[in-house]
């Protein structure tokens, strides 16, 4: 096992391009299951679980590479990959490799499991790693996955599952690459250097999905899945009515990093996932991320306090920036800024009629999601784009 930090020729602060391929697990799914994995009791004469990993895809499938799900020995399901018969199929099979603690690869296609992919109507194949999770040493690699969503950094992961066509046990050999964060269980130095060396190339257009590549080495051919590890997507609302109360429970539950900032409120705490804090517009870069991995709301309801923190935001890089108001309200707002037209949404929302404070919390993330995805926020009935980002 390697330490975080790895010596060697790839041992550097390391920057992912710009093209790298997008994890369609993505990273607001991990923390639900890195709680559950974290509740496992491993160790010898212990079940375990199993995590079942989509490698590879093709057609209409209900998810693309690089989603996971953990399986409990009981069938219970972390972070489900949907709700057809695939995901039965592949909990059966995953309670299978609990019990028996060797890792299995499972095709869903024209060459196996048809009647399955059938019974969903996508007209799809897919692949699925299903590994074994019985040691804490199974865990190292999640642990680190961790510690660079905590530093907020982006990185990159890659996961040798087969050679030749045959699974890879007992586990898969991995390498996890991200500013000053390096991991790998890869113990031969060249075979490491070759797939650190896969990891710094461009793999795919920015709209891919993690990818499965080939790589033929000593007269072998591995089969590596290729994943991004951005940053979790930190939502910051500054307000304390109840919009801003409600987005904030709302963003928990869609799995973001969630800070609201309430100028009443005296002392920084946490709350049901809420990080509360009390913070003047000078004062809120040094104590939230305001990254570009970062939304944020303004919604104090009061024009004056609302143009200040606005002033504050749109020094930052955070790929989004909205504010709750009224037309009449949001144009002044617009007069106050007017070379930020294109960057600010004010109102912010998608126009969806919503009135109460959940259906504009509501409102609100949709906006921020359709942006953090290149989309216009129109219905799917009109669309002929792919549904997954």
């Amino acid at each position: 096992m390697l330490p975080l930090a790895l010596a060697g020729p790839f041992d550097r602060t390391w920057q992912p391009p710009p093209s790298w391929p997008r994890i369609m697990n993505v990273a607001q799914e991990f923390e639900p299951l890195y709680r559950a994995v974290q509740a496992l009791n491993l160790g010898p004469d212990r079940e375990g679980a199993a995590l079942v990993t989509i490698t590879r895809t093709r057609g209409s499938t209900f998810r693309r590479a690089g989603a996971s799900m953990l399986v409990l020995p009981d069938g219970h399901m972390v972070c489900e990959l949907s709700g057809g018969c695939p995901q039965r199929d592949i909990a059966l099979r995953a309670r299978r490799v609990i019990a028996h603690g060797q890792p299995a690869l499972v095709e869903y296609g024209r060459h196996a499991n048809l009647d399955v992919m059938l019974e969903t109507g996508c007209g799809g194949e897919l692949e699925v790693l299903i590994e074994p999770l019985r040691e804490p040493a199974d865990l190292d690699f999640l642990e680190s996955v961790a510690h660079m969503h905590a530093r907020r950094v982006a990185g990159a992961m890659a996961t040798v599952y087969a050679v030749d066509g045959q699974i890879l046990a007992p586990r898969p050999l991995r390498l996890l690459h991200g500013d000053g964060i390096h991991w790998s269980n890869i113990e031969d130095a060249s075979f490491r250097d070759r797939i650190a060396s896969e990891l710094s190339q461009t793999l795919a257009p920015p709209t891919s999905a993690a990818v499965t590549r080939h790589v033929a080495m000593n007269g072998k051919r591995y089969d590596i899945l290729v994943e991004s590890q951005p940053p979790l997507h930190a939502l910051v609302i500054v307000g304390d009515g109840a919009s801003a109360r409600s987005l904030a429970e709302l963003s928990v539950r869609l799995g973001w990093q969630t800070t609201r900032v309430d100028y009443t409120h005296e002392t920084t705490d946490v709350a049901d996932g809420i990080r509360l804090i009390n913070a003047s517009p000078r004062a809120l870069a040094a104590q939230v991320p305001l990254d570009s991995a970062t939304s944020a709301v303004v919604m104090t309801h009061r024009l004056e306090r609302d143009l200040a923190y606005l002033e504050a935001l749109l020094a930052t890089p955070v790929g989004y920036l909205g504010v709750i108001g009224s037309r009449q309200r949001t144009a002044r707002v617009r007069e106050a800024f007017p070379d930020t037209q294109m960057r600010l949404h004010a109102p912010a929302g998608l126009d969806v009629g919503s009135e109460t404070p959940h259906e504009i919390a509501l409102a609100v993330a949709a906006e921020i999601l359709a942006v953090r995805n290149g989309r216009d926020g129109g219905p799917l009935s009109h669309s002929q784009t792919p549904i997954h980002p």
